[in-house]
């Protein structure tokens, strides 16, 4: 009887030659490469995000929590999250409940501020996220990031203003 030994993946390595071949047929930019890089790098990021027992928009909730300058409101972070993620606020608030049921949030009066754990929960999440992103953007040229950010951001401010239009009251 035959046995194998199983293994672990690892990680492509990717160079400078990998990323010019990868993108060298590459057609110009629109709406769905930009919706398959996102839904490829967000693929990459819940996974990992699901080995430390959070999911997406809890992360992005605690992360918004934590990073404010002055702990926020329910409200004030309903309507962050929104803004970032275009997400029902009905769904956010949920979300909110569930950093709270798991210690990750506290209520310090009106506010909900990160407690230690949600602050730990996020170091390690950005510590196993490090070494992906960097085999991920690691070898695209610095003036190629510089024009996709120019790109991205006017594409983001645009897609804002028409959501904010579709979503008037």
């Amino acid at each position: 009887m035959t046995t194998t030994t199983p293994t672990t993946p690892t990680a492509p390595t990717t160079d400078a030659a990998t990323t010019d071949a990868a993108t060298a047929d590459a057609p110009p930019a629109d709406a769905r490469a930009l919706g398959l890089a996102h839904y490829a790098a967000r693929g990459v990021l819940e996974q990992i995000l699901a080995r430390h027992g959070v999911t997406f928009q809890q992360q992005v909730v605690l992360r918004a929590a934590a990073t404010a300058q002055t702990p926020p409101t329910r409200d004030g972070l309903v309507a962050e999250v929104r803004g970032a993620l275009k997400a029902d606020p009905a769904g956010i608030r949920t979300v909110v409940d569930g950093l709270l049921d798991k210690g990750l949030l506290v209520a310090d009066g009106a506010h909900l501020p990160a407690t230690d754990a949600g602050r730990e929960l996020l170091a390690a999440v950005g510590a196993a996220v490090a070494p992906v992103g960097a085999r991920i953007w690691g070898g695209i040229p610095a003036e190629d990031l510089a024009a996709a950010g120019r790109v991205l951001a006017l594409v983001t401010e645009r897609a804002d203003a028409e959501f904010a239009v579709l979503t008037a009251g």
